[in-house]
């Protein structure tokens, strides 16, 4: 580095010092310009894409974090940040020096770039999580990513067009939302106003000029409306600060682009900050506000009373003004507003008198938390990403268990999404949900202040149509774990069935199989382990009786698509009814309806318990179950080899859905009479759908969930009992 330029560098670091010394230590100091020290001489040589000093960089970081007053630990790891990864210092060097706290902080925020990946959203995604469980173990992380992230934002214009695109795209993504849900909204509100600019630089320029032209009418207003609070305000005798703020440049883009208005119809451009003293003064200076101008209706929140995820607190309102436009009013204490701009950073600040740090921190630290589960759910970092990216949502609902404890879920949470919230258990064994006392799907959206409570059952597991509405990382990563584990066993499980049966139709039990004659199986087929095979045989991949075949007679199956004339009698004997005939030995497969995914029920036909069905061994889906008169099961009659016998085992816990069409008379309240009537013999209605034919009758198709086929008959006749019911049939296909 040239002298210039270390005289510049010095420079920036003595002004970094007197910035320090408002809050830290002489000591303290000291420590943080030893790491300042070793970085300068651990990236000497180093350049940036602007041409300065490389060390400029995470002086540019530290200075970032000093605005938040974070300790002096944090300090040094900002100075030392990237040393690790570009330069021949080590993690032990680092520990050595300065301790092994600033080493963990410094190690945590370091890229993986000693693992090789196929592409960059793998590497991206390994980062993140890394990243993510370390900032799980400590808040100081994600500051530190965060400024550092911010600095590069500052100075991305230096980088390449698809460089300055992908880092910026990756910002709106992950690291803003992260900002705002950590409650910084100071640096979020930067992060989103530069990856705006570089993400979509005409669409920035265009709104930017707009605002700049009606900037001067709109301060007119704001000023006329500050100083009638201003009167009302001194009038109540309240303390208080009056400060206005402009909405930024991204946050204008979105509310234009998701409510589809045009930047004249955005009245909350500009609002008024009314910072109290205590909360008790916060209410009454809403009074104050609300009767010097009309509130509009539906825009009160309070976020006082119930607090934001991420520890937000404040009063918002709306106000009709005799100026022409509507005004927006927040109101919140000293406290609030440290937090509403700092959130977890605001600890260093500002800490509870029984030492619990700020809600902020509370609430990320609780959300930090739910990354762990996260974590463990997750097959691999990108799923770990997905979910996360799932669960940074901006808008929140506020719902209630039925001992009136808060819940806060994002906008589009469904009655899953809650129960996975509770507890992972409970998510698990959910089959239906009350809101508000009404029984709803499990599929309903839930709104502010409901009150819901979760139906579960011990034999219910996830079904993989939950993933289609689910919108919380929890909820999602919770139910690909569950799928993804149970189906693994119950295909084994089932696989060892099938084996078993026609194994015993051959007359070998399977614990009289040779031992060479397995280990000979495993070599043709090439599988590691039997349970490998068992899975294969349990998706359908593999005919259990060719299996069973080589098992008892120890020669290499033949091909699984053309067997041998003896393979032809062995497959006849697991052939349906109407195919060749009772045999004696034959014993069927028993089936409860909780078998999972390996064991599924043809859409065509709907079958339910009671009903005469058999099975088709599906290749990757297991055994489908169709009643023996199906239309499409007629399709398979071809393929012998794989039909099975079936029985349904009694006393089955399960719900099955079906389909009943009812012909009524098209009169005013008859659908509530028939919900009505459906739920009163304990059924639940998946869906509904009406069809007017004459004007006069009308079809209603509904999807039931039912027990059995005696559930389903006691329905049917208890609805033919309504007056305007003319007719009801069971729809096949």
């Amino acid at each position: 580095m040239s002298a210039p330029a270390q005289a510049v560098q010095a420079s920036g670091f003595e002004t970094l010092a007197r910035q320090l010394a408002a809050y830290l230590t002489p000591d303290d100091i000291a420590a943080i310009r030893r790491a300042y020290a070793y970085g300068e001489r651990a990236h000497s040589g180093q350049q940036r894409q602007t041409g300065e000093p490389y060390i400029a960089h995470p002086l540019a970081v530290a200075t970032i974090l000093a605005d938040l007053h974070v300790d002096a630990a944090t300090m040094c790891a900002a100075l030392l940040h990237d040393v690790i990864e570009d330069t021949t210092a080590t993690s032990a060097e680092v520990s050595e020096q300065f301790g092994e706290e600033v080493a963990a902080l410094v190690d945590a925020v370091t890229k993986l770039t000693q693992i090789r990946f196929e592409t960059r959203e793998q590497a991206q995604a390994a980062n993140f999580r890394k990243m993510m469980l370390a900032v799980a173990g400590d808040l100081r992380v994600m500051l530190i990513k965060l400024a550092d992230r911010l600095h590069n934002m500052r100075t991305l214009r230096h980088l390449s067009a698809d460089k300055r695109r992908r880092i910026a795209r990756e910002t709106l993504d992950i690291y803003a939302p992260i900002a705002a849900r950590f409650g910084m909204h100071t640096l979020c509100k930067e992060l989103e106003d530069l990856g705006f600019a570089a993400l979509y630089p005409l669409r920035y320029r265009v709104l930017d000029e707009a605002l700049r032209r009606a900037r001067g009418n709109r301060h007119d207003l704001v000023g006329k409306i500050e100083t009638t609070l201003r009167h009302r305000l001194d009038e109540a005798g309240l303390q208080y600060r009056l400060v206005s703020r402009e909405k930024h440049l991204y946050s204008v883009y979105q509310k234009m682009r998701e409510d589809h208005l045009s930047l004249s119809e955005v009245y909350d451009v500009y609002a008024l900050r009314v910072v109290m003293d205590t909360v008790d003064a916060c209410y009454r200076a809403l009074g104050v506000v609300h009767n010097t101008f009309k509130p509009v209706p539906q825009r009160f929140k309070d976020y006082i009373a119930i607090p934001k995820t991420n520890g937000y607190q404040s009063l918002h309102t709306a106000l009709f003004t005799p100026y022409g436009v509507p005004a927006e009013i927040q109101i919140r204490t000293e406290e609030m507003d440290l937090v509403a701009n700092d959130g977890v950073a605001a600890h260093w600040r500002y800490k509870n008198p029984d030492g619990s740090g700020s809600r902020a921190e509370q609430r990320a630290r609780e959300w930090l938390h739910g990354l762990l589960e996260l974590q463990r759910n997750a097959g691999d970092p990108q799923e770990f990403l997905d979910s996360v990216k799932w669960d940074l949502f901006p808008d929140e609902v506020y719902v209630f268990t039925p001992r009136g404890q808060i819940l806060n879920l994002p906008t589009g949470a469904t009655a899953v999404d809650f129960a996975y919230a509770v507890h992972s258990d409970i998510g698990n064994r959910c089959v239906a949900a009350r809101v508000n006392r009404r029984l709803v799907p499990l599929s309903t959206v839930l709104e502010s202040g409901a009150t819901v409570e979760i139906i579960t059952a011990r034999t219910t597991t996830p079904h993989p149509s939950w993933l289609s509405f689910v919108v919380t990382g929890k909820a999602r990563a919770a139910i690909r774990h569950f799928l993804k584990h149970v189906d693994h066993a119950q295909a084994i499980a089932l696989g060892r069935r099938l084996l078993e049966l026609e194994l015993s139709r051959l007359g070998t039990p399977m614990a009289q199989v040779p031992e060479q004659n397995v280990a000979g199986l495993l070599r043709e087929f090439s599988a590691k382990a039997m349970d490998d095979l068992l899975e294969e045989v349990g998706l359908g991949k593999r005919l259990a009786v060719v299996v069973a075949t080589h098992l008892v007679s120890g020669t290499p199956p033949a091909t699984e698509r053309r067997p041998r004339s003896g393979l032809r009698r062995a497959l006849a004997r697991v052939a349906p009814r109407w195919l060749v005939g009772k045999d004696a030995r034959h014993t069927p497969l028993a089936i409860k309806g909780t078998e999972g995914l390996v064991v599924s029920y043809g859409k065509c036909c709907r079958p339910i318990p009671g009903d005469p069905v058999r099975g088709y061994v599906s290749v990757g889906r297991g055994v489908v179950i169709h009643v023996d008169d199906c239309p499409s099961a007629k399709d398979f009659a071809k393929q012998p080899d794989k039909w099975l016998d079936v029985e349904w085992q009694p006393a089955s816990d399960s719900r099955f859905p079906v389909d009943i069409r009812v012909e009524i008379e098209d009169q005013r309240g008859q659908l509530a009479t028939l919900a009505a009537t459906i739920s009163d013999m304990d059924c639940n209605i998946a869906s509904v759908q009406i069809a007017n034919r004459d004007g006069i009758h009308a079809v209603a198709t509904f999807t039931l969930e039912v027990r059995d086929r005696v559930h389903l008959a006691r329905i049917m006749k208890r609805l033919r009992t309504i007056k305007s019911v003319r007719r009801i049939i069971r729809k096949r296909g």
